[in-house]
């Protein structure tokens, strides 16, 4: 059986990601990264781009400024033309204070987001794996 083919982004969440008190980073910041992470599985897969068609997500744990995230997209079905990812997002290492420079790597990384993408890649734009 071939390898799954996944994107994995990983990068911290910087002030200007904050959008709310206390530096709470907005749930669309963490779409946005699905997104990216699924154009690469789509480009590793179909050697296009594709099109987001349709997202359900969950939001589970709350992400600050500073929080360092582990963001993975692994393709999981494969149909003529669409496509459905599977999306999480974790928190390996967050910030003791916002007001301070401390901080703490997790024990074990908690599941901040997770989700589900259906991507469409037209027929006519699929070159195959691009690997």
């Amino acid at each position: 059986m071939p390898e799954p083919i996944e994107s994995l982004i990983r990068l911290r969440m910087s002030t200007a990601d904050g959008h709310y008190a206390g530096g709470l980073v907005d749930g669309a910041r963490i779409l946005q990264l699905f997104g990216d992470a699924v154009t690469e599985v789509l480009i590793r897969h179909d050697g296009d781009e594709g099109l987001m068609r349709a997202m359900q997500s969950e939001y589970l744990a709350p992400v600050r400024s500073g929080d360092y995230l582990e963001v993975r997209a692994t393709l999981v079905s494969v149909g003529n033309s669409s496509r459905t990812i599977e999306c999480t997002a974790h928190k390996l290492i967050e910030l003791v204070d916002p007001a301070d420079s401390a901080a703490t790597v997790l024990a074990e990384p908690v599941l901040v987001v997770k989700a589900t993408a259906v991507a469409v890649v037209p027929v006519g734009k699929q070159r195959g794996a691009t690997r």
